[in-house]
């Protein structure tokens, strides 16, 4: 069997930790292949081996059969290796066009760039494969599932012939995935060849034919997929069994914590995305807030945690209005926020972990005193969370940037958690989690309802809507449009809300009590 690309006993090291131990991937023309594993057990890295941003410190790669050398990303594209980087590389006031062609420009005559041909070029290859991309759009313009795609037509334009997908799902609606998945089975019709990094076993069972299972550095093995199940996959990667239905028991929500009446918040068009919304969440209960993104989940939250002006109505918090207060104020008030973009609000990258575990407190007894840091406690208090959250990092000491992104999101919600709010806002706090991570980030929250905790739950994820949440409210166009009980809905009629479809007269109430 001659396959298109191997990777064969890799080692990469980096100080304090080996990232990969001695592990070998092969992948054959014409397959999705998976490459599954915990947060931090090596995944990127390795895939980063194969683009060329990293040296490997032994091992070799093959491409099509020949040794090669892969010394940064420009020999990678050579090679016809192509990779779609969880974090995208975009420039936003571009156009399409401009974006793909970056780097490898079109000249015209007298040196010219010709962006007329690029565009045409551009729109051959989208037609091609069903990417329906624009090709004069600013990325600024588009959708995050849209931006997706213009990545992968990127590696397209410079002659990919292998891809590389990491974590293509992390930031996608129920509907951009499913899109996505028929994008990868056109992709390996026409000769392709993909490697799909995820902790997503769904995805894997719908649209892998094999997955190679790494934990902890090391390679476990690989194994087709249709010869497997979940469970398996499950325990494979974290070592144990893994249980997906969370255990609660129902929810006894006592008073009002959150009370929103009649909100109007704007983007930075000045153009409202909430439109007289009105929402309880009480002590004691999860309520989940499901929506397609940009139905104005994102300024909901912000205009909640203070990081964006409301134009008008009213957010009460334990009956004090926090309505346009700083986020400090609306921390003191009893609040905690796991931020949906982990990079952006949740963490300093360049501070070490175990500073950003304290990015709350640090202004408060034992972390300090009369203005003067105390570091002795913020890192004796940053290493007891990252043991109790299982957070991925040589010390407290290593720079947040340096750590995987489901581990930067693991001291997030062991940071906000730990202080017990009130109330707890979760906005995709398993974004780029594996099942192991998931299962106990959903055990957490479940505790802090058993606590006498509000939670507010925004998720893409309609599995985790209907495992976590005690009630649903579904979020279309600014407002509430359906108040709905898990036990009593399906993904299904979800999907349908979500879309500004009217169920039963179900998608007409804007109050949610």
């Amino acid at each position: 069997m001659e396959y298109v690309i191997e990777m064969l006993n890799i080692r990469k090291e980096f100080p304090g930790i080996v990232a990969n131990d001695n592990i070998t991937v092969q992948l054959k023309k014409g397959e999705i292949h998976a490459l599954l594993g915990e947060n931090g057990a090596g995944k990127s890295t390795l895939m980063n081996v194969l683009f060329g941003l990293y040296q490997p410190e032994a091992g070799e790669i093959r491409v099509n059969g020949e040794k090669v050398k892969i010394t940064n990303p420009n020999v990678a594209n050579n090679l016809g290796i192509g990779m779609v980087h969880q974090h995208f590389m975009l420039v936003e006031p571009f156009t399409v066009t401009q974006n793909i062609i970056l780097g490898s420009e079109p000249k015209g005559k007298f040196g010219s760039v010709n962006i007329k041909e690029a565009e045409k070029e551009i729109r051959e290859i989208s037609d091609r494969y069903g990417l329906k991309v624009d090709p004069s759009a600013k990325i600024r313009d588009i959708s995050v599932g849209m931006q997706q795609r213009v990545e992968i037509l990127k590696t397209l334009y410079r002659g990919a012939e292998v891809l590389i997908f990491d974590e293509p799902t992390a930031v996608l609606t129920p509907q951009e995935i499913n899109e996505l998945m028929d994008i990868m089975r056109s992709l390996v019709k026409e000769g392709k060849s993909i490697i799909l990094i995820t902790h997503k076993l769904k995805e894997i069972m719908e649209v892998c034919d094999r997955c190679t299972v790494i934990r902890k550095g090391k390679g476990i093995g690989t194994v087709v997929v249709k010869d497997t199940n979940p469970d398996e996959l499950a325990s494979l990667m974290v070592g144990r069994e893994v249980n997906f239905k969370t255990d609660k028991k129902p929810a006894e929500p006592k008073e009002v914590v959150l009370h929103i009446e009649d909100l109007f918040v704007q983007d930075v068009r000045k153009i409202d995305l909430v439109k007289g919304l009105n929402l309880d969440v009480r002590a004691g209960e999860i309520v989940g807030i499901a929506g397609v993104d940009g139905n104005g989940q994102s300024e909901l939250i912000e205009a909640i945690t203070g990081l964006r002006k409301s134009r008008s109505g009213k957010i009460m918090l334990n009956d004090k209005n926090i309505t346009n207060l700083s986020p400090r104020n609306v921390t003191k008030s009893g609040l905690g926020h796991i931020p949906q973009d982990r990079h952006k609000y949740g963490l300093v990258l360049d501070y070490p972990i175990g500073a950003n575990m304290v990015l709350q407190t640090y202004y408060q007894k034992p972390f300090s005193k009369v203005s003067v840091l105390n570091y002795k406690e913020i890192y004796k208090k940053a290493k007891e969370l990252i043991e109790e959250y299982d957070v991925r990092t040589p010390s407290e000491y290593t720079p947040a940037r340096a750590l995987s992104g489901g581990n930067q999101q693991k001291a997030i919600i062991g940071r906000e958690i730990d202080r017990s709010p009130d109330l707890l806002i979760a906005a995709q706090p398993t974004r780029g989690l594996d099942v192991g991570a998931i299962e106990f980030i959903h055990k957490k929250l479940i505790e802090e309802r058993d606590k006498g905790k509000a939670i507010l739950l925004v998720s893409f994820e309609l599995d985790e809507i209907m495992n976590v949440s005690d009630r649903i409210a579904v979020m279309f166009d600014g407002k509430i449009v359906a108040n709905l009980t898990p036990t009593e809905t399906n993904e299904q009629e979800l999907g349908l809300l979500m879309a500004g479809s009217t169920i039963n007269g179900a998608g007409d109430s804007n109050d949610i009590k």
